[in-house]
Order: C-alpha cells, then structure tokens, then sequence
C-alpha cells in the first residue's frame, strides 16, 4: 500500500471501529455476551468468516468463540454458509437490522407469551377449585376471585403482544412505522 492510500485506509478502519464499537456495546439488549457481541459487530463488515479467521482476528479462545458463533446463530444474527470446494464452515452476520431485530425479538416475545399465558391457565385453574371448595372461607373465595380476574384482565396484554408480533413478520407494522423514515 502507497503512502498516499494509508491515510484513507486508516479513516475506514476508524470508522468502522467506532460503528464496531457502538454495535458490541449496545448488544447485551439482545442477551449476548461482550465477546459474542464484538464477534458480531466484527463479522458485520465481513462477507463470512471461517473460525479459524474470528479465533485470528478476535484473539478468542476456541470454546469462547464456538459458544459466540452458537449463541449468534441461536439469536439468527449470524448464520452458516457454505462455500463451494472448501471443508470449512464459514459464517456471516445478518446485516439487515430490521430482520435482526423481527426475529429477536418475535422470539422473545412469543415466549413470554407462552409462558406467561399457561402459568396464567393454570393459576386460574386453582383458583377455581379453591373458589368451588366448600372448606373455603368468604374471604378465600372473594381473594381467589380477585386474583381470578386481575390474571384474566391480563391477558389482554399478551393478547396485544402477541398481535404486535403478528403485524411485524406480516410486515404489517411497516404501515404505521415505514422503515425509510429519514431525519
């Protein structure tokens, strides 16, 4: 490299770090660890990367950098490709943010929903049959009553979950939030 390209070159490597910087900071909202996070931030500015290439580059150990892959890959902000003619696995990062954040957070979301909503039938279940049990005192009953219907009033919210997770992979909610807004 000339000396007249160094100073350009070092200005991408800085620019990108700052954007890698920012990138690995900010993904613990997604429940990743820093090495998973600055694996991933670094992966975003290549095509794919074999492991041996992440363990060179990141100076990560190789379980630290398989349970990163791992754990990217679960999340579907990386995934594995395939290169014609090579044994090794390569990888590349998901580089389309609206994706990234749909599936996250789908994910996320239809989880709590499932498992909030069985607790919330089966909770309702008993205190059913302690509403219908004759050894239950009034005030038992109007206290399983009470506690009946304020799991029953929410359900409303991950009903509404739900919903939203629905209007974001039909890309519904691109109607009432388009993508392109600019400032």
């Amino acid at each position: 490299m000339s000396e007249s390209t160094d100073g350009p070159k070092l200005k991408i490597e800085e620019a990108k770090g700052k954007v890698i910087g920012a990138i690995a900071e900010t993904m613990d909202l997604y429940g990743v660890t820093p090495a998973a996070a600055n694996l991933y931030a670094t992966m975003y500015f290549k095509d794919q990367m074999t492991l041996d290439e992440m363990r060179t580059e990141l100076g990560m150990s190789k379980p630290s950098m398989s349970t990163s892959v791992r754990k990217l890959q679960d999340i579907d902000m990386v995934k594995k490709t395939f290169t014609r003619g090579s044994r090794k696995h390569t990888y590349a990062a998901e580089k389309n943010f609206f994706r990234s954040f749909m599936s996250f957070y789908c994910q996320m979301w239809e989880r709590e929903v499932k498992m909030n909503l069985d607790a919330i039938e089966e909770a309702q279940e008993d205190f059913i049959n302690v509403i219908k049990d004759a050894a239950s005192t009034p005030d038992i009953v109007a206290e399983a009553k009470q506690f009946y219907d304020q799991l029953e009033e929410s359900k409303a919210y991950y009903h509404w979950l739900n919903d939203l997770v629905d209007s974001i992979r039909n890309g519904e909610i691109f109607e009432f939030l388009p993508k392109d807004k600019k400032e």
